[in-house]
């Protein structure tokens, strides 16, 4: 009796190619859905904020265009509602931040790349630490202290903060980049006379911009849209933020969804001018780092 044994099936090169067309047919349809997805909040909000009063209480109908655009709302959100003077604030206090974090954290994350000592990795954890702690936790602590201090309604206070909060996720996240860069470069730099900071800022920092960029990025996003310390350490109008604004206008202007939708994209433009700016560092810079702890 003849046993016949099963040959594995081996698939033809076109099969091979068919099937890969289809999947990456499917992941860019997956993907075109998902992004139209997350637009449709900005669509209606664009369509809301084109819209006049008497057209968006005519039709229940948000998501349709306008029959007629107009920016008043616009011209409204920035001139009665304030929003000039809250996007000032929110400058004046998000581009200090992200430079402080961005210079502390760098020089922080070089000594812990380089430097061999007995703390470094206790250092670390510590760092990696302070991330986990929820904000929430220390709102009290840190409104009696800021009070204590003369930091409340400052710029300097809730900039101070920002610094101190943001240290540990950067400190982290540049410590992996500068730990891929190969050390023969500081040891030819050091034999050559070099000082510490000559190294830091000559040979290691023009190759940690790609990730210097993407960190800044995220930075700038997550203090620009920052409304816990705001709210915590800014309650004069003089010196509110731009979400504080964009919280006030739900108060002020409750029935009038036209002027709140445009505060909303006045609001939204500077993360993504920034993005957009720097987008061709983000992904390089995110992706850097990621091979050696």
């Amino acid at each position: 009796m003849s046993m016949t044994t099963a040959k594995p099936i081996v698939r033809s090169a076109p099969d091979m190619r068919k099937q890969k067309a289809l999947l990456k047919g499917a992941f860019y349809v997956g993907g075109t859905l998902l992004v139209l997805i997350w637009l449709i909040p900005v669509v209606i909000a664009v369509f809301t904020a084109g819209k006049s009063m008497a057209e968006l209480m005519s039709s229940p109908f948000m998501w349709t265009p306008p029959r007629q655009w107009t920016l008043e709302n616009f011209r409204s959100a920035w001139t009665n509602a304030g929003m000039a003077r809250y996007m000032m604030n929110s400058f004046i206090i998000t581009i200090p931040s992200v430079l402080g974090t961005l210079a502390i954290s760098s020089l922080g994350a070089y000594a812990l790349a380089f430097y061999q000592f007995k703390l470094n990795r206790a250092i670390l954890i510590v760092f990696v630490s302070g991330m986990l702690i929820p904000f929430q936790m220390l709102m009290i602590p840190v409104f009696r202290f800021s009070d204590a201090m003369g930091l409340m309604n400052t710029y300097r206070g809730v900039t101070l903060f920002h610094v101190a909060f943001q240290l540990g996720f950067c400190v982290y996240f540049l410590r992996n980049f500068m730990r891929t860069l190969p050390f023969s470069l500081i040891e030819a730099t050091r034999m050559d006379g070099a000082s510490e900071f000559t190294i830091y800022l000559r040979i290691i920092m023009p190759l940690a911009i790609p990730s210097i960029a993407a960190l800044g990025v995220l930075q700038f996003t997550w203090i620009w849209n920052d409304l816990l310390w705001s709210i915590v350490l800014l309650n004069a109008n003089r010196v509110m933020t731009i979400t504080q604004g964009l919280a006030n206008m739900q108060g002020q202007f409750i029935t009038n969804y036209a002027i709140i939708a445009a505060g909303s994209i006045l609001a939204a433009l500077p993360p993504l001018v920034v993005f957009l700016f720097f987008q061709r560092f983000f992904i390089s810079g995110l992706t850097v780092g990621a091979e050696k702890g």
